[in-house]
């Protein structure tokens, strides 16, 4: 049994929209619900073997599935009115300035450390770190084997952690 989800959908959507409406959900959310349906029954259509092959009934009560769910994670939200005031007093993400400062202090430290390794060295671990290539691509252009340059980027590796850290 296959099922023209496209033709199912021109037929049934409307209909299943308006019956997510009167179960009491706005506009918006009976939209996506109706569309999460359809994607719902595309992910995992009906088995071959069932014995009644109802593709509206079997939409309805995937939507009315996916409506309950919807309003259960809805009454487990605390949902707060706040006022302006209570606004102006939420923490601001931005970071702080004493964190500006710790975070470019960590960062001289690092490109510190990073200019004491060896040339080769350096240059494996900002090519596999900072370039995003992989060991062999960084072995191959450096002429080196895949376990020495992988012995490289591990000895950068501990060189800035035992550096940057030491100053913390």
């Amino acid at each position: 049994m296959t099922w023209d989800i496209h033709q199912l959908f021109r037929r049934h959507a409307a209909g299943i929209m308006r019956s997510l409406r009167r179960r009491g959900l706005s506009e918006d959310v009976a939209a996506d619900l109706t569309q999460d349906t359809f994607l719902r029954v595309l992910a995992s259509p009906p088995r071959r073997d069932a014995e009644n092959h109802n593709p509206k009934a079997y939409l309805y009560q995937v939507s009315r599935s996916l409506s309950i769910n919807h309003q259960r994670r809805v009454q487990l939200l605390a949902i707060a009115d706040l006022a302006e005031e209570a606004f102006a007093e939420i923490a601001d993400p931005a970071p702080t300035p004493e964190k500006i400062v710790y975070d470019r202090q960590c960062l001289a430290r690092t490109e510190a450390a990073l200019a004491e390794l060896p040339e080769r060295t350096r240059r494996a671990f900002e090519m596999h770190r900072l370039e995003e290539r992989t060991i062999a691509s960084v072995a191959e252009e450096l002429g080196l084997s895949v376990t020495r340059t992988w012995g490289l980027i591990r000895e950068a590796y501990r060189h800035l952690v035992m550096r940057v850290d030491a100053a913390d």
